[in-house]
């Protein structure tokens, strides 16, 4: 039984898979199909030639006392007919597991990192998921990790965060996603130094992808301006970052201890004259602004206040300063 070489050596080529791996699993399959023909010696090996694809059965010779003494050629007459089958199948799914440890292999470690590629198709024409060549095989990205007002078109690149990096029956698959608040996380830290170093922390973020984002960020160096670094000279750095975005808006608050001030902060652009703590256990506050301020505090379709509250984790009642002192004097 002879195996063509040359066609190995294609596989190698197309799939990125050594003809190592193949021929391994190719020996495996054939030893399989073998141990199961009548009369098959246990104990036996195939070894196929790396040069000129014959294949062989080579099964031990023991003497009158058992010992094994040498090995002598087993190799069934119709041995290429009889494997056939069995050795397709078993030779299918080692590919498999081969490249299933390939696409682990080169992505070991990148989940929750940002990787660039290039749109391929969708792989179905009614569907809106995308194909990106990202280097060494594709990734999908799915239409619910798409920002809604983003039109990909074959060829184009794009960035995105590599979600999740899994093994099904087909193999191993890599996720992409441009929705992720982590997406907005990770362009930051590839823009900011301080970021990168430790000198800047990002407390928490919060996103509505495609529309508006928030970005709480610390130091504990007293001469270090965290806002004043993510945002950058003439607002260089934010303003890749919102590129990058689609145009997204971002808005870079100061964290701080003091939940007032922070959910103060949070409700940038918007000023605030005061903020109440109602319920220390159910994180309940009440902001007050001035009147000319309650719509921007609140934001179209109440996209402000809800961001400013993913951020904080407080629950906030937006009250503009004439109802407060209404209230006061009643």
């Amino acid at each position: 039984m002879d195996i063509q070489m040359n066609e190995l050596r294609i596989v190698e080529s197309e799939l990125g898979i050594s003809v190592d791996v193949i021929v391994g699993a190719i020996e495996d399959a054939l030893l399989h199909a073998y141990q199961r023909v009548p009369g098959a010696v246990r104990g036996a090996r195939v070894e196929m030639d790396r040069n000129t694809g014959k294949v062989t059965v080579y099964a031990p010779e023991v003497d009158e006392e058992g010992e094994v003494i040498g090995e002598f050629d087993d190799t069934p007459g119709d041995f290429g007919r009889i494997a056939t089958s069995p050795a397709r199948s078993i030779i299918a799914q080692r590919l498999r597991d081969a490249e299933t440890d390939r696409v682990l292999g080169s992505f070991k470690g990148k989940q929750g990192e940002v990787v660039s590629g290039v749109v391929q198709q969708n792989p179905r024409h009614d569907s809106r998921d995308l194909l990106v060549d990202v280097g060494e095989h594709e990734a999908i990205l799915r239409v619910e990790e798409q920002v809604p007002t983003e039109r990909f078109r074959h060829g184009d690149h794009i960035r995105a965060l590599v979600l999740e990096v899994s093994v099904g029956t087909r193999g191993a698959s890599v996720r992409l996603s441009r929705t992720h608040p982590d997406f907005a996380r990770k362009l930051f830290e590839m823009e900011v130094p301080e970021i990168q170093d430790g000198t800047v922390e990002i407390v928490a973020l919060a996103r509505e992808a495609g529309h508006r984002a928030k970005i709480a960020v610390w130091s504990d160096i007293p001469d270090v301006n965290a806002k004043g670094a993510c945002i950058g000279h003439n607002g260089q750095r934010v303003r890749a970052v919102t590129t990058e975005l689609g145009g997204e808006k971002i808005d870079i608050v100061d964290y701080d201890d003091d939940p007032k001030a922070f959910i103060a902060a949070s409700l940038s652009p918007a000023k605030v004259v005061r903020v109440d703590i109602l319920d220390k256990a159910e994180r309940q506050a009440r902001a007050i602004v001035p009147d000319g301020q309650t719509s921007l505090a609140i934001g179209k379709e109440a996209q402000n206040v809800r961001l400013a509250a993913k951020l904080t984790g407080w629950s906030i009642d937006i009250r503009k300063e004439s109802d407060d002192l209404d209230a006061f004097d009643d």
